[in-house]
């Protein structure tokens, strides 16, 4: 079994002043793929705030897999990407590189994503987007490497090309 937690990073959804909509639509796509979320938490874009999560979720809660949403473009307060550099011990940048081709063929503003994918312990952390269309739209996209990728860090020695 595969365990999960999703962080929805949004000031106003975490005053309560926006539904989540997002963490939702991860919930949804994790869901379908026999992943069980364990934790789902509202935050502010506050980058310790953030680190502090994404080890709590990672060295205590031990989750399999964290993703979070929002917080991922490039103005002030968008902090997800930084505070996710800050606690991985190893990038997997070929997933946030995958999400970026594949949404700027769909909207230029892909292009400024800031979205990071990596590794803590034997946690995978991956950063989407805040709308539930790019939610969507960039998890959809590694998915079919998902389970793969989780088997590995866990420490699976198979061969890969077989």
């Amino acid at each position: 079994m595969i365990t999960a937690g999703i962080i929805t990073i949004s000031d106003r959804g975490w005053r309560g002043e926006r539904e989540d909509i997002s963490g939702r639509e991860v919930r949804k796509l994790l869901e379908g793929m026999s992943i069980e979320v364990l934790d789902y938490e509202i935050i502010p874009d506050e980058k310790e705030i953030i680190v502090d999560k994404l080890i709590k979720f990672t060295d205590k809660r031990r989750l399999d897999l964290i993703v979070t949403t929002g917080g991922t473009g490039v103005s002030p307060r968008d902090v997800t990407p930084d505070a996710t550099l800050e606690v991985i011990e190893k990038e997997v940048p070929g997933m946030a590189e995958a999400m970026r081709r594949e949404s700027a063929a769909l909207t230029p503003h892909a292009m400024i994503s800031r979205a990071v994918t990596g590794i803590r312990k034997n946690s995978l952390i991956i950063n989407l987007p805040g709308s539930p269309k790019s939610v969507r739209e960039n998890l959809t996209v590694i998915l079919p490497a998902l389970r793969h990728a989780l088997e590995k860090i866990k420490g699976d020695d198979s061969e890969c090309g077989v």
